[in-house]
């Protein structure tokens, strides 16, 4: 027998700040089963996966059988708020077990004030979440769970536990409650978007977030997230009670045919690169986020390696059969952790000198582990792909731009060096590809800017789209920095190059830039009202936000409209980009 799933209702609302920026929602989403979604609806953190600044929701559930369980609590930032709302719901001492789907320093803070409230309540985690605990100095019952675990809260209740663990979230599990069908499914099928549907209401629009928050948190773990699907297989759950956004109710099979596709993508590409960190406090973690999506953007893909619980045969394999390796390091006490140490003389002897490096870390003080994996990779002889990258505490969001910019960066060469190895007969372009090198397009040059970040690049295929309301589309390249940039809702600037005077800003660029390089310096530029910028050499250009975008192979199909512009120079002609074939710029 399985329970009915209710149709949603109108949710309640513990008391928002004056600020009106923090609140939990509450609702009923099964029976005896409620979710405290603890909403932020300003950007959380600087991790990269936030970059699209909707905000997000950490959403907890209360589950009351003949016991009561509570699963996943929220972060350090919401611990008032949602404590505050879960005493509106029960009183703390009634419950049973707190349920951990994960485990960081950040839910710590708020674990720690919950269980002075619930001293009767047994932690129920995976083995690894158990050891986190202890290093966090959290001294309280601990009830491990494995694969095939189970747990009977009464009234039907019945919870098993499903191991879904990845580099970043070693004691990663998943819940699933048969009376139900609901899938407690913690970091899978999430998205960072705060708002009043608590559901996937509009799953259309809803899909950009969740492929974005799977290329951020999932695409660099693509092995491990095939294995997690494999498993969540042997169930049928009808509700996605996600860690983060809105729960997914409409597009429960779609939402998973979509991870596997993805997950599928990631595998399949022809390069790799290793990507081997720790991280004490979560902030080299972090980087090594940032990174990898800026590889995994360019169509490499990434194996992340958690050294702190991988063995000596992982870290060997991954150096010996990845194009490229990148390692990761925070400073303890002058040095870098034993892991890495271990981790680093692995590298050493299994990787081939010709083989790309990279280096990166966080620090307090010092940063001694970054100089060490440095030097070692120097004086063994090792190419560096970006210059090592040195964060003191906690990476901001330009920080976290260049750690992105400087993955790309990494992956460009790889593919760059791969194409060199590969002897490809020249063959003439075909009667279609020189047909579709006719296709003339303006040449532009796009400008955007968020906070004081700022990108731009030389676009010729913009292509008019709609009357009304004024729109155009234009294609990014998926390997570009200001991709990231014109996500839906973001605001640039279209601005059009003048026939006989395109040559100086086409070449400008076109050059390549180092991370985090001011790709403006040298260039007469003015401000629009709400900050985005205008090249002084455009003869035209136009202010434009971000009103959808489709997934097309190698680019992304920009469809922007228009919300103002102006002609400089009416007499001038527009610069127009003739193509010899259709298979390249």
């Amino acid at each position: 027998m399985t329970a009915q799933i209710p149709t949603p209702q109108t949710p309640t609302d513990v008391p928002a700040e004056p600020t009106g920026r923090r609140d939990v929602q509450i609702l009923p989403i099964a029976a005896d089963t409620t979710v405290l979604r603890s909403r932020s609806w300003e950007r959380l953190r600087f991790e990269i996966e936030y970059a699209l600044e909707k905000g997000t929701t950490a959403n907890s559930y209360l589950i009351r059988g003949n016991q009561v369980a509570l699963i996943d609590p929220p972060g350090g930032s919401f611990t008032q708020k949602f404590i505050e709302a879960l005493k509106g719901e029960i009183d703390p001492h009634d419950v049973d077990y707190i349920i951990l789907g994960h485990i960081n320093p950040n839910r710590i803070k708020t674990l720690k004030v919950l269980l002075a409230l619930t001293p009767q309540a047994t932690i129920v985690c995976s083995l690894p979440a158990k050891l986190a605990l202890e290093a966090a100095e959290v001294t309280h019952p601990v009830q491990i769970v494995k694969g095939g675990s189970d747990l009977d809260l009464g009234q039907g209740h019945h919870l098993e536990f499903i191991p879904t663990p990845t580099p970043r979230w070693p004691g990663g599990m998943c819940t699933y409650d048969s009376y139900t069908e609901v899938l407690y499914s913690d970091k899978f099928f999430g998205a960072h978007i705060c708002g009043e549907d608590a559901y996937d209401l509009n799953r259309e629009q809803l899909l950009e977030d969740q492929q974005y928050y799977f290329d951020c948190l999932m695409a660099p773990n693509a092995r491990q997230v095939e294995t997690a699907l494999e498993k969540l297989s042997d169930y049928a759950p009808r509700l996605y009670a996600v860690g983060q956004g809105p729960l997914v109710r409409y597009g429960v099979v779609e939402l998973t045919d979509h991870y596997k596709g993805w997950a599928a993508k990631q595998k399949s590409q022809t390069e790799s690169v290793a990507l081997i960190y720790a991280s004490a406090y979560g902030n080299t973690a972090t980087i090594a986020q940032a990174i990898a999506r800026g590889i995994t953007k360019a169509g490499v893909s990434v194996n992340s390696i958690n050294a702190e619980q991988a063995t000596t045969a992982e870290v060997k394999d991954a150096a010996e059969n990845s194009a490229g390796f990148i390692m990761g390091s925070p400073t303890l006490g002058g040095h870098a952790p034993t892991q890495i140490q271990t981790a680093l003389g692995v590298v050493l002897s299994a990787a081939s000198k010709t083989k790309l490096a990279g280096v990166f870390g966080s620090f307090g003080w010092s940063g001694e582990a970054i100089d060490l994996l440095e030097s070692k990779f120097k004086d063994a002889g090792y190419s560096f792909g970006f210059e090592p990258i040195r964060v003191k505490f906690t990476p901001d969001a330009s920080t976290l731009q260049m750690c992105e910019q400087a993955g790309t960066d990494f992956a460009q060469q790889l593919k760059k060096a791969a194409k060199k190895k590969k002897v490809v007969p020249k063959v003439a372009a075909s009667s279609v590809e020189k047909a579709i090198g006719r296709l003339v397009g303006s040449m532009c040059i796009v400008t955007a800017k968020q906070d004081n970040i700022s990108s731009a690049m030389l676009a010729s295929w913009v292509a008019q789209a709609t009357f009304t309301p004024p729109g155009f589309t234009v294609a990014v390249a998926k390997e570009r920095a200001i991709e990231n940039l014109m996500h839906t809702g973001s605001s640039f600037v279209l601005n059009i190059l003048a026939e006989g005077k395109h040559l100086g800003p086409m070449k400008h660029f076109l050059k390549p830039f180092g991370p985090g390089e001011n790709r403006f310096e040298g260039v007469d530029t003015k401000e629009t009202e709400d900050g985005q910028i205008i090249l002084e050499e455009a003869i035209a250009y136009l202010e434009c936000e971000v009103a959808g975008r489709m997934d097309c192979g190698d680019h992304w199909v920009i469809y922007a409209t228009v919300n103002g512009g102006e002609v400089i120079d009416m007499d001038a002609k527009t610069a127009i980009h003739h193509r010899k074939t259709g298979t390249h710029y």
